[in-house]
C-alpha cells in the first residue's frame, strides 16, 4: 500500500469549449464532473496502474460526502478525516480554438487544529502497513507548517520511502527530515528559493540547494518542456514525448505517482523520471485529471528522452 496524503481533495469540472470569448456568453461544447486535487490524482493514478493506495486527508459537506461514494465505487481505499468546511471545487476551462488550459483553483478554507491532530493520528497508524508516502499540494489553512516533515520523520523511522509534491515553507520543512524525494516544478522551486530562475543552470543550483538541505533527491517538472532530475550526484535532463494534449492538468501528479512506482522496484533515478514523464503525457489524453491508462504509459515510456547532462 501507498499512502496518499493530501489536505485540500476537490470537486473537478471540466468544460471544454470550442472557442472562448473573453467578457461574453460562452456554451459549453463539453462539461465532464469528477474529482482531483492533488493526492486524489497520485491515488487515481496508482490504482490505475495496478498498485493499491490509500488516500487521506479532509473532506467536508455534500462534495466530501461524493467523493467518498465516488472512491468506494472505484474500490479505491481511503480513510478521510470529516470536517466542517465544505470541500472545494475547482474549474478547468479549455478553449479548443486557442489551445489554452485555465485553471480556476477555489482556496480551501481553514481547518480546525484539532481536525489536524486527528489526520496525524491516522497517518501515524496507517504507515505501518504502507511501502511508500506521497504527501502532495498546499497543507490547508489553520494547519502546522511542519505536517510534511512530520510524516517524513514517520516514514524514514519505519525505513520507506517519502516523496513531498511540495513548495514554499511545508516543503522547506520537509527537508530537515531528509524525504526521500522532492518535486517541485519549476514556478514551485522559484517560489521556495525566493528568486527567478530564468534557465537551467539556475534551475540546478536551486536544486542542488534543496539537495544540501536535506532532499536525497530533486526532480523539477515543467509541463511539456524537458525535466531535470539531481541524486546528489548525477543530473538528468528528460524530454516526454510528444501528444496532443486534451488536458495537461494532473500530470505532474501521474509523474508523481509512477515516479514513485518506479523507485519502490529499484530502479535509478533517471530511469524513474522516464517513466514519471511517460505517466505526464498519458495523462493528457484525458479530459479529466488522473484518468490515465497504463496501457498509455507503457507505450509512451519507450519515446522519452533520458541523458546524463552532468
Amino acid at each position: 500500500m501507498i499512502l496518499c496524503i493530501g489536505t485540500t481533495p476537490a470537486v473537478q469540472r471540466v468544460m471544454v469549449f470550442r472557442s472562448l470569448v473573453i467578457d461574453a456568453v460562452n456554451r459549453a461544447a463539453r462539461t465532464l464532473d469528477g474529482f482531483a486535487g492533488k493526492s486524489i490524482n497520485v491515488a487515481k493514478v496508482l490504482q490505475a496502474m495496478d498498485e493499491r493506495p490509500l488516500a487521506t486527508g479532509f473532506l467536508g459537506g455534500d462534495r466530501g460526502e461524493q467523493l467518498r461514494q465516488h472512491f468506494d465505487e472505484r474500490g479505491i481505499e481511503h480513510e478521510f478525516v470529516t470536517v466542517q468546511a465544505r470541500t472545494r471545487q475547482c474549474i478547468t476551462v479549455i478553449d479548443e480554438g486557442a489551445g489554452t488550459h485555465t485553471e480556476l483553483v477555489e482556496e480551501s478554507r481553514a481547518v480546525d487544529p484539532g481536525d489536524f491532530e486527528k489526520l496525524i493520528a491516522i497517518i501515524r497508524r496507517r504507515i505501518d502497513q504502507a511501502q511508500a508516502v506521497i504527501m502532495s499540494g498546499t497543507v490547508a489553512p489553520g494547519g502546522p507548517v511542519g505536517l510534511y516533515r512530520l510524516c517524513t520523520e514517520l516514514a524514514q523511522e519505519r525505513g520507506i520511502p517519502a516523496v513531498a509534491d511540495a513548495a514554499g515553507a511545508p516543503l522547506m520543512e520537509a527537508l530537515a527530515a531528509r524525504p526521500s524525494l522532492v518535486k517541485p516544478n519549476r514556478p514551485e522551486l522559484a517560489a521556495t528559493a525566493g528568486r527567478p530562475l530564468p534557465d537551467d543552470a539556475a534551475v540546478m543550483q536551486a536544486m542542488r540547494e534543496l539537495g544540501e538541505r536535506g532532499a536525497e533527491r530533486v526532480v523539477v517538472t515543467a509541463g511539456k518542456e524537458a525535466t531535470l532530475a539531481y541524486d546528489g550526484k548525477t543530473f538528468w535532463r528528460i524530454r516526454p514525448p510528444a501528444v496532443k494534449a486534451l488536458n495537461p492538468i494532473g500530470s505532474g501528479d501521474s509523474f508523481t505517482a509512477v515516479l514513485t512506482l518506479r523507485m519502490l522496484s529499484g530502479d535509478d533515478l533517471g530511469e524513474c523520471c522516464r517513466w514519471g514523464s511517460a505517466a505526464g503525457a498519458a495523462n493528457v489524453l484525458s479530459w479529466m485529471a488522473g484518468e490515465l491508462r497504463k496501457e498509455d504509459v507503457e507505450d509512451l515510456a519507450a519515446n522519452v528522452s533520458v541523458e546524463k547532462i552532468l
